[in-house]
């Protein structure tokens, strides 16, 4: 590196002499070198201090030509140029030359710009604080081009090519809370759609979600498709049942997908839905539904095994189904749960 610095600065053809900054960067570039190196490497090739400084963490680096950080105060630039990353300007790079620009400044800076920001783009986001939430609103937007979606989520926080975890979430607890208390790694960011809370998190922790709140989760290539999963994984939340997995609902899901018309025809549903005047029956029912036991549900419900029994066998009367048979307890969880759906 420091051989090719050398030949750099004995050659006199300009046209040379940029495909040779060219190749400088492309070296350092293949080393993978960090943003400090870069600016070292940076200012011995142009033999003048060098510095890089990025917007968001308002982090600046200034190096001297024999690779030492470059003391203050700083001499003013002769010529830089913005470090530009998904057609977003997010620092600015520079030369403090005494004299005049050198011949191959320009291009120098241009290479360095764009070095620097695949250092950026490598090592992870840009560790900025913003956290508006109508970032959080273009990342998860299914109208978002993929370019302003990745732009978004570095503005956020999250480094590239690491799974962001989605959550919808329902409740009278501030989102902030929510997100403090639940997302016990960070970022975490939030924001409202719809009437409907948005966390984005690198981690949920589903036992840390305060009381009374409902939740959504769901992780996908694309934080449009996990908030789609998510809102739909919010549907099945219950009292009993707060927080749930996109993942965890397999089948199920599909019956969020069925038009809320045909769901009202269906025999089954309309039995359940003649039920919710009497709640204690429906308690039973989905108490028992989520146990297939008969004894199971009545520890749940603290009633004696014998009375859940005879609750039971009225509702199955009321349904037309034989709730002690798999396939009609089969008929009694999906019917409960699609009514539920309706609901929502």
């Amino acid at each position: 590196m420091e051989a090719l610095a050398e030949r750099l600065s004995s050659l006199d053809s300009h046209v040379e002499g940029a495909i040779r900054v060219v190749t400088f960067y492309d070296t350092l570039m293949r080393r993978r070198v960090d943003l400090d190196a870069l600016a070292r490497a940076s200012a011995g090739l142009a033999e003048c201090v060098a510095g890089i400084r990025l917007d968001g963490t308002g982090r600046t680096l200034r190096f001297a030509p024999d690779g030492r950080p470059a003391p203050d105060p700083a001499a003013p630039a002769s010529t830089s140029a913005p470090i530009t990353l998904d057609d977003e300007e997010i620092g600015t790079v520079w030369l403090e030359r005494p004299g005049p620009p050198g011949a191959l400044d320009e291009v120098l800076l241009d290479r360095l710009a764009i070095a620097a920001a695949g250092v950026v783009e490598r090592y992870g986001p840009a560790h900025t604080t913003m956290a508006d939430p109508a970032l959080v609103k273009l990342a998860i937007g299914a109208g978002s081009d993929e370019a302003a979606r990745a732009r978004a989520l570095r503005l956020l926080g999250f480094a590239p090519g690491r799974p962001v975890r989605v959550v919808a979430v329902r409740g009278e607890v501030p989102l902030d809370r929510v997100a403090g208390l639940a997302c016990p790694s960070r970022p975490a960011r939030t924001a409202r759609v719809g009437g409907v809370g948005v966390l984005l998190a690198a981690d949920v922790d589903a036992a840390r979600f305060p009381e009374g709140v409902r939740a959504g989760v769901a992780t996908a290539e694309s934080p449009d498709v996990a908030w789609r999963r998510a809102r739909t994984a919010l549907r099945f939340a219950t009292a009993r049942d707060p927080v749930v997995h996109h993942d965890a609902l397999g089948a199920l899901a599909m019956l969020a997908e069925v038009p809320a018309e045909a769901v009202r025809d269906n025999a089954d549903v309309a039995a359940i839905a003649s039920l919710a005047a009497c709640p204690g029956d429906l308690e039973t029912l989905d108490a028992y539904c989520a146990t297939g036991s008969q004894r199971r549900a009545a520890q749940r419900l603290h009633l004696h095994h014998s009375s859940v029994a005879r609750r039971l066998e009225q509702i199955g009367r009321a349904l037309g189904v034989d709730l002690a048979a798999p396939d009609g307890l089969l008929r009694a969880r999906l019917a409960l749960t699609a009514w539920r759906l309706l609901g929502d």
